[in-house]
């Protein structure tokens, strides 16, 4: 199997989530040694959860296979460009690569448009349209003095 054996997969995800009314149309494979440890299709209207996009759902598939939460030595394949909140999660879990079928542009022509999420990461947190503030920094930042000092933390 090769890299486009592996997006056609990726693809039909996609459609077999779509025909299920399962979510979006984005289908996503983990793929360790030419084998699959990980599927994923969208479901974020079925499970009413905003982060069930195909890349999550595959991963946390692909993590619970390896009982690791991180994807070396693996690729990710995706039917579509990853949006912002799935690239985080992908560079979290730490892939070798990815590799995507339909670009962010494609996508914002059949309705899903992500450049406003683009945007909003270039501002300062006060200055996006979801305004933030911080506060009790000083008590927060205890919890990190702890987690450093603490001998039997798991490093990721």
């Amino acid at each position: 199997m090769n890299d486009r054996d592996f997006l056609r997969m990726a693809i039909e995800l996609a459609r077999q989530g779509m025909n299920n009314n399962e979510g979006g149309p984005f289908g996503a494979l983990v793929v360790k040694d030419g084998q699959i440890i990980g599927r994923g299709n969208n479901r974020v209207t079925s499970s009413n959860d905003p982060t069930a996009h195909a890349e999550v759902v595959a991963i946390r598939d692909a993590c619970q296979s390896l009982g690791h939460f991180q994807l070396e030595d693996c690729v990710l394949y995706t039917s579509c460009e990853p949006c912002p909140m799935c690239l985080g999660a992908i560079y979290w879990a730490r892939p070798d690569r990815i590799v995507f079928a339909a670009s962010r542009e494609d996508a914002a022509a059949a309705g899903f448009d992500d450049d406003f999420i683009y945007e909003e990461i270039n501002l300062l947190p006060a200055e996006r349209s979801i305004s933030a503030s911080q506060d009790l920094a000083e008590e927060a930042n205890g919890v990190f003095e702890e987690w450093k000092q603490k001998m039997d933390r798991r490093e990721y």
